[in-house]
């Protein structure tokens, strides 16, 4: 029914009622159509928000209509994917099965050779443990080598530097003692190769006088061409006051043993001589007499061991030995 239709009976309706009522019926009924006026209003106003309540609800229904298709499809596809993955996991649950098997066999197969390999295994753990205790014990050792080492290094610089300084002091001494040769034969000139000779041994000077051109056969008098030469010596020795003289006598071996003489043999003849050569050495010259040694080898330091008359004549001789002063050398030395 149309809402023209509905106010048309209204109207005839109140019409009716106006013309058949009295006033106070009529007043009952006009409220009681306001009333319903209002109701229809009402009516009219839920039905609108059904309407608006409906179609948000069918709005709603037609998305969870969508959203149950799409969850409906994606159950299928997982209950695909969980087909596909059961199958996956019976084959690979096939394959461990196959696989532990294998294991199995091959474990029962292999005991013995296990066995052998931990045994080699253990043995070869215990070796390494003895190489490495070995390794130990050669470090420590090496440690203490080469402790042992620096100190000989050390030590060994040391004896180096001592060895170079000792090495200067003997070249100074062989200088001293080349210059002093040098004097001595410079002074001794015209004595040279006529019974006396100068030469240079050992860091040593020694001018060695023949027994011709000191003394006679026999006697221990020198005579006046020999204490010329030991006077130019004489100058020479003065000069040089850090020059120690030693005065050796040396005879043939013929032994002496002249009757009436106060000497008893030549041990005597050789010690007699080089005094003489001494005194002769301090008269007029200003040698200290603390430098001045005199010593006797009688026969037992012979210049050549022969028994020939040429032999003898030159082991009969005075060795004038002139010694460098080797303090520094000593100190060095004993500093060792």
């Amino acid at each position: 029914m149309s809402g023209k239709m509905i106010k048309s009976l209204l109207l005839i309706f109140l019409i009716v009622s106006f013309s058949c009522v009295p006033a106070k019926k009529y007043r009952d009924l006009q409220v009681t159509s306001m009333q319903n006026l209002h109701e229809r209003d009402d009516f009219k106003s839920s039905n609108l928000f059904l309407e608006m309540e409906n179609r948000e609800l069918e709005s709603k229904m037609a998305l969870m209509n969508r959203e149950v298709q799409k969850t409906m499809e994606d159950i299928s596809k997982a209950e695909r994917e969980r087909d596909k993955a059961l199958e996956e996991f019976r084959i690979i649950s096939g394959r461990y099965n196959d696989l532990q098997n294998a294991q199995e066999e091959l474990i029962k197969g292999n005991v013995r050779e296990t066995q052998k390999l931990l045994t080699e295994l253990q043995a070869a753990q215990e070796n390494l443990k003895n190489k490495e205790d070995l390794l130990r014990r050669l470090e420590e050792t090496l440690d203490t080598r080469k402790a042992s080492l620096d100190e000989l290094t050390y030590e060994l610089e040391k004896r180096n530097a001592r060895l170079v300084e000792l090495e200067r002091i003997l070249d100074a001494q062989k200088r001293i003692a080349l210059d002093l040769k040098n004097k001595v034969s410079e002074a001794l000139l015209g004595f040279e190769n006529n019974g006396l000779t100068v030469s240079q041994k050992n860091g040593k000077v020694y001018v060695s006088l023949d027994e011709q051109l000191l003394f006679k056969t026999a006697s221990w008098d020198i005579d006046a061409n020999g204490r010329n030469a030991l006077r130019k010596l004489a100058v020479v020795l003065e000069r040089n006051p850090e020059i120690q003289i030693t005065i050796e006598g040396h005879t043939d071996d013929v032994p002496y043993n002249p009757s009436g003489s106060q000497l008893r043999d030549n041990w005597d003849l050789s010690v007699k001589r080089a005094t003489t050569v001494v005194r002769v050495l301090l008269e007029g010259s200003g040698i200290d007499p603390k430098r001045l040694t005199a010593s006797g080898h009688s026969e037992y330091l012979p210049v050549d061991a022969r028994k020939t008359s040429d032999a003898r004549q030159k082991n009969r001789r005075t060795d004038v030995v002139l010694t460098p002063d080797l303090t520094g050398l000593y100190n060095l030395i004993d500093s060792y």
